[in-house]
């Protein structure tokens, strides 16, 4: 697995507490969430090479 890159992230408050709420329905963390939606964003707009799927799935 590639390592990740941190960095800071500036949100409005009320949006990230529906993104909090959210998380929680889907049982990820508000990080975890966060790249969750922003890779769906990216890959809906076709920016997103398809992923290779591995031998065992």
């Amino acid at each position: 697995m590639a390592k990740k890159k941190s960095f800071p992230l500036r949100i409005d408050p009320a949006l990230y507490e529906i993104i909090e709420r959210w998380a929680q329905e889907e049982f990820r963390s508000v990080n975890a969430h966060i790249e969750f939606l922003l890779r769906e964003a990216a890959r809906q707009a076709g920016r997103l090479k398809k992923e290779k799927k591995k031998e065992n799935d």
